[in-house]
């Protein structure tokens, strides 16, 4: 058997042990990776010798990569990059976080305090800056692990004044994340029942998520002491911003 023909049959029984696996890789990667594939396998072929051989292997390698959605590297390091080119968080994927809390004022107070996103750091210490980009888009810096820096582009996508306001994160997110905040008029307009639900899917993913520390050890419990903060700052005399 030649070079070629073991190379081929080699090849061949990769393709076969995978057969089923499951895709973790992006669609940006793998379309660059069929490209990429196919030149490296005309390449290989015009060649007619056994680095040409290689060539053409490592191109039907890429083009099994770009087809399939699947990589094998990919598996070992726990990686998957198919949501990197996604809006929010795909599906079901990640950790959910809803917390409720009554506050004494006015729902319109409270929608117009949140909208404006350079405030969340007032009541929210892991999440250091938010910067508005445009009229619907901001940046995102979050504290991570051993004081590390996360960073990502966000968008409003929905929103009703002194009702309700929703953002996800922009592909290529070191965090996809995406939330929702509720304003309910409560004793005819003077407090609010404000409902929030945060849903994002750290680096390491749904078993990484306390490692992660986006939203410390336990998201529920931040959440829930976030809220404590600006319910305290919102109800003191002159702490909370409120619009003209």
């Amino acid at each position: 058997m030649t070079a070629l023909s073991r190379l081929s049959s080699q090849l061949t029984e990769f393709f076969h042990k995978s057969e089923g696996c499951p895709a973790n890789v992006g669609q940006a990667e793998r379309l660059a990776s069929l490209a990429g594939g196919a030149a490296l396998v005309l390449t290989g072929l015009s060649r007619r010798s056994l680095p040409g051989a290689l060539l053409a292997l490592t191109g039907g390698l890429l083009i099994y990569r770009g087809a399939s959605g699947h990589c094998h590297l990919y598996d070992a390091l726990g990686v998957d990059t198919r949501w990197m080119n996604e809006r929010g968080v795909p599906g079901n994927k990640g950790i959910k976080v809803t917390r409720e809390i009554e506050v004494n004022r006015p729902p319109g107070e409270l929608f117009y305090f949140w909208k404006k996103l350079s405030n969340l750091p007032k009541f929210m210490p892991h999440v250091l800056s938010v910067e508005k980009t445009s009229e619907k888009g901001s940046h995102w810096v979050v504290e991570g692990p051993g004081g590390t820096k996360l960073e990502w582009d966000a968008e409003i996508i929905n929103e009703h004044p002194g009702e309700m306001i929703s953002w996800q994160s922009l592909p290529g997110a070191d965090v996809e994340s995406a939330g929702t905040v509720r304003f309910e008029s409560r004793n005819d307009g003077a407090s609010t029942h404000l409902r929030v639900t945060l849903q994002y899917h750290p680096p390491a993913g749904r078993a990484g998520a306390a490692v992660a520390g986006i939203l410390g050890e336990s998201p529920e419990r931040q959440l829930a002491g976030d809220l404590a903060i600006l319910k305290e700052m919102m109800e003191s005399d002159g702490d909370g911003e409120r619009p003209a």
